[in-house]
């Protein structure tokens, strides 16, 4: 069985030991970074499966290195999470809102950020394993995983990536009713720093981008959101 990937960006020596020490007792392939070009170059020589990613690097720092992955088609799906320092809580959220997954502070228990590389590393799994479902149909609308496309009557709709997730979740689950926060985990995953009010914003724009067709996101008051069991012919 392939062992997952790993690659740590710190540029503190004693921290990237102390953290590859310990993802390689657990059997991950941990391979380490000094700083933000040399992390880029190495994420390109060989995907990871996961980044462990400092904050404050020298020259390319971590939220550059942060958008510059989920930019390129090659590493936009790996799973991120961000190392900060006290007070760089801003900078978390930034880091956040640029696709990464989640974030430990330092000082951190290294238990602590081994849990959170294993939970996002099932995760990926998972959402790798669902996403082999490559293409979904309800009604005239089509969503297309591999090619990340969405139509309706043929007509292309463009999503963000989140309201993409939301739409093939809600696609794959039609009838099913979910909390505001179910939405949030299957499409951000757990632990998100989001607030469940976010996904109300994700589903007005979806249903605006997706015309007459997005009545077919019915809203459950004091609960969330479903997709009709079947799509309204009226539609």
């Amino acid at each position: 069985m392939k062992r997952p990937r790993i690659l740590v960006v710190e540029d503190e020596p004693d921290l990237q030991e102390l953290v590859r020490h310990n993802l390689a007792r657990e059997r991950y392939d941990v391979v380490t970074a000094g700083d933000g070009e040399t992390a880029l170059r190495e994420a390109h020589r060989r995907i990871p499966d996961l980044v462990v990613l400092d904050l404050m690097l020298p020259g390319i720092d971590g939220l550059e290195v942060c958008r510059r992955l989920r930019t390129d088609p090659r590493t936009s799906s790996v799973p991120i999470v961000m190392l900060t320092a006290k007070g760089e809580e801003t900078d978390a959220v930034i880091g956040l809102a640029q696709g990464a997954d989640d974030y430990v502070r330092k000082p951190f228990g290294v238990k602590e950020l081994v849990a959170r590389v294993s939970a996002r590393l099932r995760a990926a799994e998972v959402r790798r394993t669902d996403e082999g479902r490559k293409v979904s149909h309800y009604g005239d609308l089509t969503v297309d995983s591999l090619k990340h496309e969405v139509t309706v009557k043929g007509r292309a709709v463009e999503l963000t990536v989140t309201e993409f997730k939301l739409l093939r979740h809600l696609v794959l689950n039609p009838g099913r009713a979910f909390t505001r926060n179910e939405l949030l985990d299957a499409v951000l995953g757990p632990d998100a720093f989001v607030i469940d009010r976010n996904v109300d914003v994700h589903v007005a724009t979806l249903r605006r981008k997706l015309g007459p067709f997005g009545k077919n996101i019915q809203t459950i008051r004091g609960l969330g959101y479903k997709l009709r069991e079947a799509p309204a012919g009226a539609v």
